[in-house]
């Protein structure tokens, strides 16, 4: 860390002295221990578009059109689910450039509300979001990997999982090895993802021509509108990764100029995406089918590609594979982010010497999230995801009207509306607690696992005077990870 000396006369305090290596030289950045800022405007879109388009475009339809139950009120969830994204990723963009941390929203809520709202917002992302989503979106590549082998049958079970699993791992190797490594999977696998669905809605766009529009109806809505709720949430989960950008703004070149840019450039184009690939998918299949299918891609190529119809699993494969690169690549920033802030274990704040990357944290979201692959169903996991992502989120956009009353001095070069930030409060609101009457169960679950950061919070946190053996086992626990994985904290 950088040493201190008194400064001059007649000034008061300390000012730091330069980074010197052992030749007595003042370091130059690249060899300075910390994350560098290496991404363009499009390693920014890729990183959006790649983490948003994963599993949720191909397992979500299914989901939502289970609790809307007609495709006209399916084809305004996704529309609006798009809509309400923009919304708040429209609000992250001033949150972004006035509080250019990474950590995102740990950090705006940290910056507004104080440590303990914000340590409640990192272990709901951390222990239940990411690794979660990741783990969703690791399932789902297996699932499509697979089909082509098990044509007949689903795939094992443990079969699937175990390619999830080694998915996870490899894609953790990568993000410890080189962040380079990581947004070139990342650049190259966003390019597959919309090729993919291109095809889709091309496909689509024939099939209206030829006059396949019997399903586009309102026949059967649901009129249960806990259950229309519910249905936000497989359509929101689709659209989860648009603010994944915000966790790792330290690393673009240009943050103030590339984050807005990127933000709105991959929410429109995912919106229009999205909702045109559901359209294409119903000119095919009817409501039976799609609820019916675990696969929705794969049954709609196979009713109209042939012996070609594997192209569309291996390119949905292809997606989710980006989608996992894309989570891990942002979540471990996150746990960067807490552990700088003294509210994660100190290791996961470090630096790999050679690499450059934040190795402790990609490890950990890693294990986390082979962890929550002990359960298979994925439904289960959307919404325990669902319900504490929109809780979380909303009180992230709480800080944008916060800050204009608490801090009006901040420089914000991007000023949003006030009546955005609070229509998204307001919808977040019903998104969160409604779907409590349809599905109390889950979202009970999901609300047990928010208070659980309450004691660790107060026993980790809170308490600073623990005893010196404990104390002691910390530290040697510590220095211990730092001779295994060679590494040591952030000098900038």
């Amino acid at each position: 860390m950088a040493a201190k000396s008194p400064t001059t006369k007649g000034t008061t305090g300390y000012q730091e002295v330069p980074l010197q290596d052992k030749d007595n030289n003042v370091k130059k950045d690249d060899q300075v221990v910390g994350l560098k800022p290496k991404m363009t405007l499009l390693n920014g879109i890729s990183v959006i578009v790649g983490s948003i388009i994963g599993s949720g475009i191909f397992v979500s339809p299914t989901g939502v059109l289970k609790n809307t139950g007609s495709v006209g009120l399916s084809l305004v969830v996704w529309a609006g689910c798009g809509v309400f994204s923009m919304i708040g990723a429209y609000c992250y963009a001033e949150l972004g450039c006035m509080i250019t941390k990474t950590g995102a929203d740990y950090a705006y809520i940290m910056e507004s509300f104080g440590p303990f709202l914000a340590f409640i917002r990192l272990w709901v992302e951390c222990m239940i979001v990411r690794p979660c989503s990741q783990a969703i979106v690791a399932l789902t590549f297996a699932v499509y990997i697979l089909r082509p082998i098990f044509l007949t049958c689903d795939a094992p079970d443990v079969s699937v999982r175990l390619l999830a699993a080694v998915v996870i791992c490899f894609l953790t190797f990568v993000n410890c090895w080189d962040v380079k490594w990581a947004t070139r999977i990342q650049d190259w696998f966003t390019y597959a993802k919309l090729l993919a669905l291109f095809i889709i809605i091309a496909t689509g766009v024939v099939q209206i021509f030829r006059g396949h529009t019997e399903h586009f109806n309102f026949d059967n809505t649901e009129q249960d509108v806990t259950k229309v709720a519910l249905s936000l949430y497989s359509g929101l989960f689709a659209y989860n990764g648009w603010n994944y950008l915000n966790f790792i703004i330290e690393e673009l070149k240009n943050p103030v100029r590339d984050l807005p840019r990127a933000i709105a450039i991959s929410c429109i184009l995912v919106t229009v995406v999205y909702v045109l690939t559901n359209v294409a998918f119903y000119t095919t299949l009817s409501v039976a089918e799609v609820i019916g299918s675990e696969a929705v891609a794969v049954t709609f190529a196979e009713r109209l590609y042939g012996y070609m119809a594997w192209i569309i699993p291996m390119f949905v494969a292809m997606s989710t594979f980006g989608a996992v690169n894309g989570i891990l690549l942002t979540s471990s920033r996150l746990f960067y982010a807490g552990a700088l802030e003294g509210q994660m274990p100190e290791v996961l704040n470090m630096i790999q010497i050679k690499r450059m990357t934040p190795t402790p944290a990609i490890l950990f979201v890693g294990l986390l999230s082979l962890i929550y692959l002990l359960s298979s169903d994925i439904f289960a996991l959307i919404n325990y995801v669902g319900f504490a992502t929109w809780l979380s989120i909303a009180v992230a956009v709480a800080c944008l009207p916060y800050l204009r009353w608490k801090r009006p001095d901040l420089p914000r070069p991007i000023k949003v509306n006030l009546i955005f930030p609070y229509v998204y409060i307001i919808l977040s609101v019903f998104i969160t607690i409604l779907p409590m009457y349809a599905e109390p169960v889950e979202t009970g679950m999901g609300l047990l696992i928010i208070m659980t950061s309450v004691p660790v919070y107060l026993i980790f946190i809170a308490w600073k005077n623990k005893p010196k053996p404990v104390q002691n086992a910390i530290v040697a626990f510590t220095q211990s990870l730092q001779k295994l994985l060679v590494v040591v904290g952030p000098e900038n």
